[in-house]
């Protein structure tokens, strides 16, 4: 194996460099993985814009979180994985120990591990997530579709979160990633979809993955009647998800949902974002608030599961393929709202 590899670095605001750095070495209980495929995502682009992830990133930092490779090197202690193993790894792991983890919430582990680094020749899988969250890839599922793993479990996770009862109607704010992807899963569950776009490729993307009913426009006002007229009296939905991340929406979600329903935030706003909400309403019609972040290992591994079975529509996700070098170019483009879902980076 060569010594030096190609490897995207953030440097800063909108400063990805492709940079030849040294191929990483398997500590005790590490992993080194040939990355198969690295998807871009939300986060990433957010970090891109940023140019830092308070949580996740300081740059400068190899950069990435999406991926599935080959195992090239098992590291010592390693006894579940060894040279050759199609693997997904997933961008964190928990420690375990913490009160949270305690509680059976290691989304919000005091000492949550990140890992970054996908958008490069090969990884260095850290111990804690080559024990806690690092999966086999079965042979029939391209590599590709296996590192759509991480933000599937986030989708399942919050559509989970959201509590759906058996004949509930859903309504998916955000036709980006993430929203098509808790619109796919809530179909696949059984439940009627309406989904809430602004863009035309959103549309026929909501409708390939199961939406009922797709409501396009970029008015709130509108997006909100006419979402009520889907459903009878015009009462509302039972289950509102926001998967934008902008005020304006977190205040649509709370006005789609009927009395008794369910709001999720799942979209996660800017630092210091503060948004302003009708407490009349959701005190007198008795609106659950809630609001999902990240994933655990146990839905890591139901999200894999569910891409094994053929039953997520995978291939529908990724949009795009890409050389490394390539890859300021594709940011670029998601940040002129592409109509590209995902980009499979392939180094």
């Amino acid at each position: 194996m060569a010594t030096t590899m190609k490897a995207a670095v953030l440097h800063g605001r909108e400063d990805i460099r492709i940079e030849r750095v040294p191929v990483p070495s398997a500590g005790p209980g590490e992993l080194i993985v040939r990355v198969g495929a690295a998807l871009t995502c939300g986060t990433d682009l957010k970090v891109f814009r940023r140019g830092y992830h308070a949580r996740m990133i300081v740059p400068p930092a190899l950069f990435g979180h999406e991926l599935a490779g080959t195992v090239v090197e098992a590291g010592a202690e390693v006894m579940d994985f060894a040279p050759g193993d199609r693997v997904v790894a997933l961008n964190s792991a928990p420690c375990g120990q913490c009160y949270y983890c305690g509680r059976g919430q290691e989304n919000l582990c005091d000492d949550l591990l990140f890992n970054n680094g996908a958008y490069a020749e090969f990884i260095r899988i850290p111990a804690r997530i080559v024990a806690k969250n690092t999966l086999h890839v079965p042979d029939h599922v391209p590599l590709e579709h296996a590192a759509l793993t991480e933000p599937l479990a986030c989708a399942v996770h919050g559509f989970e979160d959201s509590r759906p009862r058996r004949g509930d109607t859903v309504a998916i704010i955000g036709g980006g990633p993430l929203g098509l992807m808790i619109l796919h899963v809530a179909a696949l569950a059984g439940y009627e979809v309406i989904a809430l776009v602004k863009h035309d490729g959103q549309v026929e993307a909501a409708r390939q993955l199961g939406a009922a009913h797709v409501v396009q426009t970029s008015s709130i006002r509108r997006a909100v009647r006419e979402t009520r007229a889907l459903t009878p009296n015009n009462r509302g939905v039972d289950i509102a998800i926001e998967a934008v991340g902008v005020p304006e929406a977190w205040q649509e979600a709370v006005e789609l949902v009927r009395k008794g329903g369910t709001v999720n935030f799942f979209g996660g706003c800017a630092v210091n974002t503060h948004v302003t909400l009708d407490t009349n309403r959701i005190h007198y019609s008795d609106i659950t608030l809630r609001a999902t972040f990240h994933h655990t290992p146990a839905i890591c591994r139901k999200a894999l599961d569910l891409i094994a079975s053929g039953r997520f529509q995978a291939g529908a996700f990724i949009t795009g393929h890409a050389h490394l070098y390539e890859l300021n170019r594709v940011f670029e483009k998601l940040m002129n709202r592409s109509s590209e879902i995902k980009t499979a980076i392939v180094p």
